[in-house]
């Protein structure tokens, strides 16, 4: 999921300074797992924010995604004379959203960080790059785009340590991992194989699927 975290709060402030009307929207889907754009994170940021303006009027919603057009079309009906939108959802959400309201300000009020998972409640960690060429089938799951602080795809530099990166030893070495997955799945063959030339894509990216273009997904 991609995870993001609320801006300060000054910044925030700053940016609705210039609107008394407000509408605030949180995203339900990867927002809500990463405790940044849910609705209780709504609840708040509405809460602090008119504690600090009590002129304020802030309407409070939201959708299951922001990056999806079947859903920011719920907002058609909330929008009305509201001078901006504060969204809580990632870059992706912001954009989709402006775009469906191309008369309205849309305000980020997180920063987006990074694709990643969750290790343990409160701590994630990025995994994938979205690199658009995806080599796992050959690394046992393990990215080294990301997961290696040089992002190497020829194997370890040498410069680990007892398992650990030479950047940080806080950091796994992610093509000792590598090797040690490769092995367990018996498949170490791919480490002899010469190395996978990548294919890095142009930005911004692009995916059609003309089975799916006109069908409305739930």
């Amino acid at each position: 999921m991609i995870i993001a975290e609320q801006k300060p709060l000054a910044e925030i402030q700053d940016m609705v300074a210039p609107y008394r009307k407000i509408l605030l929207v949180g995203c339900g889907t990867c927002m809500t797992f990463c405790s940044a754009g849910g609705p209780e994170q709504v609840n708040e940021l509405a809460g602090t924010l008119l504690s600090e303006n009590k002129n304020k009027v802030i309407e409070k919603t939201t959708i299951p995604r922001q990056c999806a057009v079947k859903f920011i079309d719920r907002l058609e009906n909330k929008v009305g004379d509201h001078e901006a939108i504060l969204s809580m959802a990632c870059g992706n959400g912001v954009q989709a959203v402006a775009s469906r309201f191309p008369d309205k300000p849309v305000l980020p009020a997180l920063n987006t960080q990074f694709i990643g998972v969750e290790k343990e409640p409160g701590v994630w960690t990025e995994n994938c790059l979205a690199c658009g060429d995806c080599i796992l089938w050959r690394t046992g799951g393990i990215c080294p785009v990301t997961r290696c602080a040089k992002s190497l795809l020829n194997g370890a530099c040498g410069g680990a340590s007892g398992g650990k990166c030479e950047v940080s030893k806080d950091c796994p070495c992610a093509w000792q991992e590598i090797y040690h997955a490769l092995k367990r799945l018996n498949m170490l063959h791919y480490l002899k194989e010469k190395p996978q030339v990548k294919d890095w894509p142009i930005h911004p990216g692009r995916v059609v699927r003309e089975d799916l273009r006109g069908e409305v997904l739930s």
